[in-house]
């Protein structure tokens, strides 16, 4: 007789992935996830890739991102609406799903939101090490929202950045970001202006939220040299540099056909040349070619990136223990007989902590956002991460 096996899905809340990062360290889950997804990268035509598909509204969007090898398929819902906060909700929220492609039986349930952050910086430091100029110190980070904080870790840990100078457009924002990282290793300057903070920078990070065409960066604050790295134009409609800087600079994206839609290069022609950052990780094509070469990075987000992140908090979580399993498929004796399950007098189930030995947990209501329950915990997770409860959670990605 068959053995019949029912699909075991584990479940990482917000509250769990929190646990995650204080126990594993910050820096080293940015490290890691950065890892993962040059590991996926080099596996870039293993990779059945579609652009995101996006619902628009006047006051924001959702999106699914799916993506999936022989394996394993995961999608990334996310959204952004950057006026939430005048609801008290963040502006990003996600979550994610892991599942076995020769099934279908879900295996990862998955906060997405504290983890995009993650992914986000990591993708950043990424390329940064590949774009940037060699021995890059001074970063200008204009946007200073929930990403903020992430991003100058990142490029602390993973590029060298030593030095920071910061401009949003709500001067409380930057308050908040030189408060969290003080102490941090990182000289922090805050500037009037744009032009003020790019000015001797060797990279300039925009993310900014507003759903909107700006100009950012224009064409008179670059200097030879300069790396860009682009994370705030993330939807058509929405950009932060002004052409002439696109103009001026060689390109590089993730995934052309989603870039093509909802980047920087959505304001160029058809073939304006830019080169997929996967290429330039495998060796294919060159970076940065000379040290007065000024690049850009125009990332969007792509689902590869959440498929590797996925991946390694699945991994980390079984490591520490962290984690419950919980039932999210129906469980029926006959799989042909769904309707028979209505006719059965069952006990609710206890949810199961992955940790061996723990007691089993019931679960009413998911938690799948970060809330500022706690605020000791505000202040940082584990030695090195500031902010992760905080309600401005501003970054559509």
């Amino acid at each position: 007789m068959q053995t019949r096996r029912y699909p075991t899905t584990m479940y990482l809340s917000a509250a769990e992935m929190i646990r995650l990062v204080q126990r594993k360290g910050l820096s080293a889950c940015i490290a890691g996830v950065a890892d993962r997804i040059e590991r996926e990268f080099l596996r870039w035509n293993a990779f059945d890739k579609v652009a995101r598909v996006a619902c628009h509204s006047d006051l924001g969007v959702i999106e699914l991102m799916p993506i999936a090898d022989a394996a394993r398929f995961a999608f990334k819902y996310v959204n952004g609406h950057p006026g939430n906060h005048r609801h008290g909700l963040p502006t990003v929220m996600a979550f994610g799903v892991l599942a076995d492609v020769d099934t279908g039986a879900p295996r990862l349930l998955s906060e997405l939101t504290l983890t995009t952050a993650i992914r986000t910086a990591a993708m950043s430091a990424l390329a940064a090490r590949r774009l940037a100029r060699p021995g890059s110190l001074r970063m200008a980070l204009i946007g200073n929202g929930a990403q903020s904080e992430f991003q100058a870790l990142a490029f602390r840990d993973l590029v060298g950045i030593r030095e920071l100078a910061l401009f949003d457009t709500d001067a409380a924002a930057s308050a908040k970001l030189a408060a969290n990282l003080r102490g941090r290793g990182l000289e922090v300057h805050l500037c009037v202006g744009t032009a003020e903070a790019a000015r001797g920078a060797d990279i300039v990070t925009t993310a900014t939220a507003d759903k909107t065409r700006a100009a950012i960066l224009t064409p008179p604050m670059i200097e030879p040299g300069m790396h860009i790295n682009a994370i705030g134009g993330d939807c058509p409609g929405k950009t932060e540099l002004h052409q002439g800087v696109l103009e001026g600079a060689s390109v590089f994206v993730e995934f052309e056909p989603q870039s093509r839609i909802e980047g920087e290069i959505q304001q160029m022609p058809a073939d304006f040349p830019v080169t997929e950052i996967w290429q330039v990780l495998a060796g294919h094509r060159p970076g940065r070619v000379d040290a007065s070469q000024v690049t850009v990075f125009d990332s969007v987000g792509f689902a590869l990136e959440d498929f590797a992140a996925l991946a390694f908090m699945a991994d980390t979580a079984a490591e520490l223990g962290l984690g419950e399993i919980i039932e999210l498929v129906p469980q029926a004796t006959d799989p042909k007989d769904l309707f028979g399950l209505l006719q059965e007098k069952r006990q609710p189930r206890a949810h199961q902590r992955c940790a061996a030995g723990s007691e089993p947990a019931s679960l009413t209501v998911v938690d799948l956002r970060p809330r500022p329950v706690d605020r000791s915990l505000e202040t940082g997770i584990a030695a090195g991460a500031p902010g992760l409860l905080a309600d401005d959670q501003r970054r559509p990605r």
